[in-house]
Formats: C-alpha cells, structure tokens, sequence
C-alpha cells in the first residue's frame, strides 16, 4: 500500500473551558476535552447511551484565537483533525503516552441545546459557514445528518 490515512472527524460538546497558553514568541496553543455520546438499544430493547472523552489539541494560530473567544464548557463543535500519540517521562522516569486530536478544522455549532453561528477557520475574505445542530424527532440509530 502507498499511503495511509490519519484523519478523526468528531461532534461533541465541550467538557470544560479551553486552556490556551502562549509561548514567548507569540506562538499559542488550546487543549480541551470534548465529550461524544452515542445511543443504542441493549438487548432488552432499553436505550443506552456511552460517552467516550477525547484531548484535543489546537495549534493552528488562527484557530487557536477562535477557540480563546468562542469556545465555552458545553458548547457543540465539529472537529477535523488526526490523532497523535506522544510520549514522556514523569519524575519516577516512567514513559507515559498520551494519544490527542490534533485540530485541522473546527466548527462551533452552538451552545448545549442552542444553535448558533460563529466564525471559522475561514481564509480573511471568506464568509464563515453557519451550521445549525438539529435533533431528529425519531432518531432510533439513525445519523442525524
């Protein structure tokens, strides 16, 4: 094979604010947890829900602001990005890994039961896309999109 594919699509919400740090030279960079919680029916035919936490990473400098004004705990986003693992030792030099999407695009969709519109990662010129969240009435495993 030629090549191969590193690419994570995620829609969730926000589990707390974004943490942005800034470095000397300007550079900045925002992490937070972001919460995707899928339903399915047990064998008894009951509704469940599972909720998987993923660490995301912004270091796009672009979005990074975006992120730094916009972004709040609960909010609806939809991520594009790639998954990294890492690697380093704590004080007891044992390696620790930790496995981040690492954000190549991002859409706010709105606030936890609310849509909204607001900036993107959109080139200076362009308009942002406005995206709404919408929950289908029947949505027995169905894909809301």
């Amino acid at each position: 094979m030629a090549g191969s594919v590193n690419k994570v699509i995620l829609l969730g919400n926000l589990g707390k604010d974004p943490e942005v740090k800034y470095f000397e030279e300007g550079r900045g960079v925002a992490s937070f947890s972001l919460a995707t919680t899928r339903s399915y029916k047990d064998k008894n035919g009951e509704r469940q829900e599972q909720t998987d936490w993923h660490n995301v990473v912004v270091w796009k400098p672009g979005l990074v602001g975006i992120v730094e004004k916009y972004l709040k705990k609960g909010n609806k986003i939809y991520v594009e990005g790639m998954l990294r693992t890492r690697s380093w030792e704590d004080q007891n030099q044992v390696t620790k890994y930790t496995t981040e999407v690492i954000v190549d695009n991002l859409t706010l969709l709105g606030g936890p039961n609310e849509p909204t519109t607001t900036p993107t990662n959109k080139p200076e010129g362009q308009k942002p896309d406005s995206k709404t969240s919408a929950t289908p009435d029947d949505d027995d495993d169905d894909l809301p999109f």
